[in-house]
Order: C-alpha cells, then structure tokens, then sequence
C-alpha cells in the first residue's frame, strides 16, 4: 500500500507554479517537487499526481491519493476523464496531461480521496510548502512547453 499525498500552486493563475508530492509507504518517505515559469494551479495538481505515480517503481501497486483538487479528484473518481477520452478531450483543457495520467494511472490500483486544503492536514500543508517553494525558485522552473504554446497560440486568434 503506497500513499500520495499531493498539492499544486500557481500565483497568478496563470503564473508561476509548482507542485509538491510526499510519498509514503511503510517506513519509507520521499518528497518531490518542481516548478514552472508559467502554468496553472489545475495543471500543477494534476502533474503532482502524474509525478508521484510516476515514481512508484513496481506495477500492480495499491496506491491511494490525497488531493485538494476537486478537479482532479471528481474528474477521476467520478470517471469524467473517460468521458473526455472517447469524445477527444474537445473543449477540455490539459489534454497533454490528462494523456500522461491515463498512460500512468493503468499501472496501479488507484483510489483518490480528496482532502480539504489549508486545513492543518500536515502532509497537505508540506505539499503546500513543497509547490509554493517550488514555484518561486526561478533558477529551477522549467517550461510548461504545452501551456505555453497554447497560450501562445490563443493570444495569436
């Protein structure tokens, strides 16, 4: 049994951003964190849980996932996503991350249960810490290519 807690930030929204994943199994921990020049909080709650999957090494693991993103966790739990799927994610934003999700999510045994946010829950507030620290360090951020070019290509309509 793996638990992902994880969270996501944006100032601005759209902004600067980053997001903050705490992996717990057993007596094992590990944090992960990452930051962008330019994103969305939704894209950042989503690509933390993206990240923590993607770092659970064996398939067919039983993982549970704690959010306080309603928009992952009903777009999941109340099987949106697959709805979005079979009609080609038309009018749905973060397609590319919604891609990289289903690719992960067939891996393991997944259940979401949603949390509510700044709500002295400690691992959701070092989530919090985690992204928010992540999304100031301007040395580190990376490129969120997908959103940019999307904003790029709306500014230009």
């Amino acid at each position: 049994m793996i638990e992902i807690y994880t969270d996501g930030a944006a100032s601005g929204n759209p902004g600067p951003g980053g997001y903050g994943v705490i992996l717990r199994s057993g007596s094992h921990y590990k944090e992960l964190s990452g930051g962008f020049r330019m994103t969305t909080n939704n894209r950042m709650e989503l690509l933390a849980v993206i990240e923590g999957l993607n770092a659970i090494k064996q398939p067919g693991a039983q993982v549970t996932i704690y959010s306080d993103s309603k928009y992952v966790v009903d777009s999941v739990e109340k099987k949106w996503v697959f709805g979005w799927v079979k009609k080609g994610f038309k009018d749905k934003k973060n397609k590319d991350l919604w891609i990289r999700y289903l690719a992960v999510h067939k891996l393991h045994d997944i259940k979401f249960i949603w949390i509510k946010g700044h709500n002295d829950h400690p691992e959701n507030e070092r989530c919090d810490v985690l992204a928010v620290a992540a999304s100031k360090d301007r040395a580190a951020q990376q490129i969120d290519t997908e959103f940019e070019a999307e904003k790029n290509r709306a500014t230009l309509l």
